[in-house]
């Protein structure tokens, strides 16, 4: 468990990073804000993967209301792998494709919920 805490503070995954951390058992991939990095394990405020287009169409709705993100604690035991949201050659992040569709980044978007 410290091994990871070490390791996210080394790559500079500081609260407010934009992750994606896999998860398994069930398995799942969630993305979003990271708050905190406990030995007890990851506290952030995200989605599933999975949904990130239905969560893009539902802000871009004209009479949509302010939609946030649901804070989440996943336990360590669960963590498979936490990454940066980071584009990878032509491939951007997903911050960046909410950013063409938004018209701004995550962090800038969540900031109006804090």
């Amino acid at each position: 468990m410290g091994y990871c805490i070490r390791r996210c503070q080394r790559l500079n995954m500081d609260p407010h990073s934009i992750i994606v951390i896999s998860l398994h058992t069930p398995k799942e991939k969630v993305w979003g804000e990271l708050l905190a990095i406990h030995p007890a394990g990851i506290t952030m405020r995200g989605i599933d993967l999975n949904s990130f287009d239905h969560f893009i169409r539902q802000i871009n709705q004209p009479d949509g209301e302010r939609i946030g993100l649901p804070t989440i604690f996943f336990p360590m035991n669960r963590v498979e792998r936490v990454s940066l949201d980071e584009p990878s050659g032509a491939i951007p992040s997903m911050d960046e494709l909410f950013a063409r569709k938004i018209g701004r980044s995550l962090a800038e978007y969540l900031a109006q919920f804090a």
